[in-house]
């Protein structure tokens, strides 16, 4: 019944849910009642924190049709999950999410959540009920002045959270609710209009963009005009974008296009996306700018955006996991510990109340209550440092995980511009299609767009101009923008006759072309074109600008040069970037009217090819050095481009991907054809003759004996090779450095099969179009003037590729922090644990004040200023461990777990055996002060004083020497290089040690009376403190040494530690292990791999 009735949610999606149904189940119920009442509620509380316990427990499985309660909030017919409605639909017998049925209100609702409600929540939270345990624990064996603190230090945290939370809250619901409510017009039947408010629109609206722009409200797809929007909300890209109208098919498209659906990532450059800025609109007398309404509240763009903050995807990171493993082993220790104390005190018959609160004190100090809020700490002191340097986080748990990186994909690594220009070329069609295929725009006077298309047009020397709303209005169809060259450029006017049909190179001095209608850039294409019309002409141009190889497909065979595909090569085998234009004259019969609803398929077709332009990629200046910095860290680089292959290829050994002495293998894929099955076929690129250049530049964590070589393929090969070769995949991804015209979705396809084989994959690219792959990487950072946007995780404002060593350095040092403190939490917790069971073995134990004084002076301080090292200045070749269940970290904790243990039993024991020891009494004086002998009557007078036996000999020695332990394994553990600064840089923890260390040896050898009597420490002889100095020095070089031995790099390591010959545990490793062995692999050149249908095979090609 399990496997049948279990549904599936978000399939395929990042909330992928599972769920299962259930009905309340009364007699379960009532067991579940009778338990509450038995535990004292306690029962209540764990179930509050373990709802799926709650769900099995008080329920009975059923059909999730039938269903009274899902493991998700519900009710029979919907639930609520992430603000997201789910229906159950009877077709599909399942639950999903369905707007037909219930639009509801159009408005991205952020509820702020009354402090009574998050005080609640917040002091339900475990923590605090252990804290409250505690508390009550700790006030029943009169540790009263311990029990205040923790209470007054819980309320003040409690009341720093609430505030935190509630600001938090507020800020999201005020940038939410700003532009949320508009007036919008809505046009209804009859041609009429109706004014209304946006939270009253629903999917199907046909609404008019108003003229002087607006703020979306709601997700909306364009049918009539056009838009300059800023999507930098959406994407961190700040350049504007043209959205035009979804084209109208004609009664002669096929069959295929007028039965294809709108999508929203296919018709992107239609769509209107809620939360965007629409700056200007394009329209024409009559015609107003419309869009259809295609989503609504959270399931617009910027409702997801709000969802992705309110809800963070939970972050499944080997260090959290292991750090719950190693709570459980405290319990674990706890638990030895709390049988231990019952033994002991029932051995000395100690009354049963004493048993129980002793015993259950020894639970509250193994489990370290502050340790959430310690690990917190290294995390947000590195996001502040992250700012700083232009760097924003939206998603703060990340920050570890970039610790991890071991692969980065570029898309951004160079700039292009134009390579030549010439004057005479001013008037013909090669040039037109320069100055006109684009999707440039004016705001506020200024050329705005995309850089490749500014810096073409800016190579032409034309001006641009565009129709103002007076004009507009003013004249019919007129063309919203104009493009001409500037008279200087202009060759001497040729004597025509008016009525001679003019070519395009012989036109009078009011020279002018208007841009009719855009078909803006697409990246699944490859390409975008414009029509535009001379002034004075009445048939209209057709311009295409793209990829040379799929613009050459769009052209008549006779105009494409024999020697096309050679030069191609030429130029792109140098590194150069080249874009093909190509034109044709568009039928008479084409009004404006009709080309305003026309299909740009009618328009891409039997075009006349034009020329290539050619320009040069010129590596950013930051670009090698930052690769290298990559490489020197062990850290592999993959090329992820919209660029040719040979180009990305150039530019991969320009910049240091590519080392000049490796071999690039290039697999070209095909799909099955005419019964053939699919196929790839091997060739090797060409080795450039200027390989000693970047000699230097190379993948260290390689051998050098061996010859390099990395796979290089475009994105239809991918696609081929993912659906026919999947198990030829991951061999690619292991040695594929260039990915060439790459789309968006096949981006985020590699990011996933890079993942698969365990990498910890970085991305850095632009919002725009790496959108799915940035959030898809553990580390995806887009270069963006903004703080933060729903592209990535992190956003840079440094618009070029230095950011990621600065993030991976941040992230690297972050990510030792947490080590550091969780080993550090994990000693404090064992030292005072030591303390306490050693002293209950003479019914002894710690007083209130040295309670107070370790938890709060020594712990609290150090602990919040060892997290403050920041990042090492350069990337080193090692790689944090991941997690703490590792032999070096282990063996660590272990370690100094066993010297503080032996260094406190070696202090409980010699003190024992000194010649002036005895049982310590009020009366008991064996320093011979005057001080102590005038007090003897005070002391007679309150004998009853210490009932808890807390002031003797042992007591004031392990007080003193554990101590001095924290401040030991704070030090030992407070790792700098090579993944932090030393910690002398850390000036705040370098004064919290030092001012311990003097207070502490202070009190050691100058008593003081008011201290000794808070801190209830006994008169001990001189002789015996500087043998207690000692003990602590010696205890400190033998932590210092063992640590440092444990701290040799791997190389150095003792076989048994280290494991050198265990087998790896990443896939891509044990893979690359594989391959090393395999003698067809790689594949010879001029050979072809054949999908079969059940394994491949390699089969030379015969010439």
């Amino acid at each position: 019944m399990e496997k049948e009735d279990l549904k599936i949610l978000n399939k395929g999606e990042e909330e992928e849910m599972e769920l299962l149904g259930y009905r309340l189940c009364r007699w379960r119920m009532a067991l579940v009642s009778l338990g509450v009442l038995c535990t004292g509620g306690f029962l209540l509380l764990l179930l509050y924190w373990m709802p799926e316990w709650c769900v099995k427990s008080t329920c009975c499985r059923t059909t999730a049709r039938d269903a009274q309660v899902v493991l998700l909030r519900t009710t029979i017919r919907y639930f609520t999950f992430h603000s997201t409605k789910y229906y159950w639909k009877d077709e599909l017998q399942n639950f999903e999410v369905l707007t037909r049925l219930f639009f509801g209100v159009n408005e991205i609702a952020v509820k702020v959540p009354s402090v009574f409600k998050l005080l609640v929540k917040e002091v339900l939270n475990p923590f605090y009920i252990f804290q409250l345990f505690s508390v009550i624990l700790w006030s029943a064996d009169e540790y009263y002045y311990y029990a205040m603190t923790i209470v007054l230090m819980s309320v003040i945290s409690i009341a720093t959270t609430l505030y935190t939370i509630k600001k938090q809250y507020i800020m999201l619901h005020d940038m939410v609710a700003a532009h949320s409510i508009v007036r919008v017009s809505v046009c209804r039947s009859n041609n009429e209009t109706e004014e209304i408010l946006s939270t009253d629109l629903v999917p199907g609206d046909l609404i008019i963009i108003p003229r002087n722009g607006t703020i979306m409200p709601c997700d909306a797809v364009l049918v009539t005009g056009t838009c300059i929007v800023n999507e930098s909300m959406l994407t961190g890209e700040s350049v504007p974008v043209t959205k035009t109208n979804l084209p109208n098919l004609m009664p002669g498209d096929i069959k295929e296009e007028a039965n294809c659906a709108y999508n929203t990532e296919e018709h992107k450059r239609h769509t209107l996306f809620c939360g965007t800025n629409v700056i200007q609109t394009r329209f024409y007398t009559d015609e107003l700018v419309k869009a259809v309404v295609v989503r609504t509240g959270f399931s617009t763009a910027k409702g997801q955006l709000v969802h992705s903050i309110l809800y963070p995807k939970p972050t499944d990171f080997k260090l959290y996991h292991d750090a719950y493993l190693f709570l459980l082993c405290l319990v674990v220790v706890a638990g030895i510990g709390f049988v231990y104390t019952i033994v002991l005190c029932i051995i000395n018959k100690v009354p049963a109340g004493t048993i129980i609160i002793e015993s259950l004190d020894i639970i509250t100090i193994t489990v370290p209550p502050a340790l959430p809020a310690a690990l917190t700490a290294g995390i947000v002191y590195a996001q502040q440092r992250l700012k700083k340097i232009g760097i924003f986080c939206i998603s703060p748990q990340r920050i570890n995980i970039c610790g991890q990186i071991n692969l980065v994909c570029f898309d951004k690594a160079s700039s292009s511009g134009p390579f030549f220009h010439s004057q005479n070329l001013v008037k013909s069609h090669f040039v037109a299609c320069m100055a006109t295929c684009h999707s440039l725009t004016k705001i506020e006077g200024q050329l705005s767009g995309d850089p490749l298309d500014l810096k073409m047009f800016e190579a032409t020397g034309w001006t641009l101009e565009e129709a103002t709303e007076e004009e507009t209005s003013l004249h019919n169809r007129i063309m919203p923008t104009v493009v001409r060259p500037p008279k200087q450029l202009l060759p001497p006017e040729p004597v025509v006759s008016p009525e001679q049909d003019m070519e395009l190179s012989e036109l009078s001095s009011a020279y002018e072309i208007g841009i009719v209608r855009q078909f803006p850039f697409s990246s699944a294409l490859q390409r975008m074109s414009v029509v535009a019309r001379l002034l004075g002409e009445k048939r209209m141009e057709a311009y295409v600008k793209g990829a040379p190889e799929v613009v050459a497909t769009l052209c008549k065979k006779e105009t494409v040069p024999e020697n096309f595909a050679a030069v191609l090569e030429g130029y792109t085998k140098q590194g150069f970037r080249v874009v093909a234009l190509a034109h044709r004259r568009l039928e008479s019969k084409l009004t404006w009217h009709k080309v305003q609803n026309i299909s740009r398929d009618h328009i891409e077709t039997n075009m006349e090819f034009l020329g290539l332009i050619v320009m040069q990629n010129k590596l950013k200046a930051e670009t090698l050095g930052v690769l290298q910095d990559l490489h020197r860290a062990n850290i592999r680089t993959v090329m992820v481009t919209g660029d040719n292959m040979l180009t990305a290829i150039s530019v991969a050994r320009d910049c240091g991907m590519i080392p000049p002495q490796d071999t690039v293998i290039i697999a070209d894929a095909f799909p099955p054809h005419d019964g053939q099955a699919a196929k790839i076929t091997w060739r090797y690129a060409d080795k450039p003759s200027n390989a000693s250049q970047l000699e230097d530049v190379c993948h260290i964590d390689e051998p050098k004996t061996q010859e390099q070589y990395h796979f290089a393929m475009n994105g239809k090969s991918f696609a081929v090779i993912s659906e026919h070769f999947p198990d030829m995949l991951q061999k690619l991804v292991l040695r594929g450095t260039v990915f060439a015209r790459m789309a968006p979705d096949q981006k985020t396809e590699l990011i996933q099969a890079l993942q698969d084989v365990d990498y910890f994959v970085g991305m850095c690219g632009d919002g725009a179009n790496d959108c799915g792959a940035l959030k898809r990487a553990h580390s995806g950072i887009s270069l963006s003037e903004l703080e933060a946007s729903v592209a990535s995780p992190f956003t840079s404002r440094t618009p070029n590729i230095s950011c990621v060593p600065s993030l991976i350095r941040e992230g690297r040092a972050a990510l030792i922090t947490s080590f550091c403190v969780f080993k550090f939490m994990a000693l404090y917790s064992i030292i005072q644990y030591i303390s306490v069971t050693v002293l209950y073995s003479i019914l002894s134990n710690l007083g209130d004040f040295q309670f107070l004084f370790i938890d709060i002076a020594i712990i609290l301080f150090i602990v919040f200023t060892m997290s403050l090292n920041q990042a090492w200045k350069e990337l080193v070749s090692r790689r944090p461990p991941s997690g703490l269940i590792s032999a070096p970290l282990l063996f660590s904790v272990l370690t100094q777990m066993l010297i503080c243990f032996g260094f406190q039993i070696i202090t409980f024991f010699w003190v024992r055996w000194q010649p002036w020891y005895t049982v310590w009494t009020p009366l008991t004086d064996v320093c011979n002060m005057s001080l102590h002998l005038n007090e003897t009557d005070h002391y007679d007078n309150d004998t009853e004083i210490d009932e808890h036996n807390i002031q003797n000999f042992e007591n004031t020695s392990i007080f003193y020497v554990s101590s001095f332990q924290y401040l030991i394994v704070a030090i030992v553990f407070s790792k700098g290089k090579p993944f932090r600064q030393p910690s002398y840089k850390n000036w705040p923890f370098v004064m919290s040690v030092l001012s311990l260390y003097f207070f502490l040896l202070f009190i050691l050898f100058h008593p003081v009376e008011i201290i000794d009597e808070y801190l209830e420490i006994v008169c001990i002889p001189f002789e015996w403190r500087v043998k207690l100095l000692l003990i602590i020095l010696f205890n400190a070089a033998v932590s210092v040494v063992v640590e440092g031995s444990i701290d040799l790099p791997a190389q150095k390591c003792p076989p048994w530690l280290c494991c050198s010959n265990k087998i790896p545990k990443a896939r891509y490793m044990h893979l690359a292990q594989e391959l090393s062995v395999d003698p067809d692999w790689p594949p010879k050149p001029t050979t072809t791999t054949e999908a079969n249908s059940c394994s491949e095979t390699a089969l030379p090609i015969t010439s």
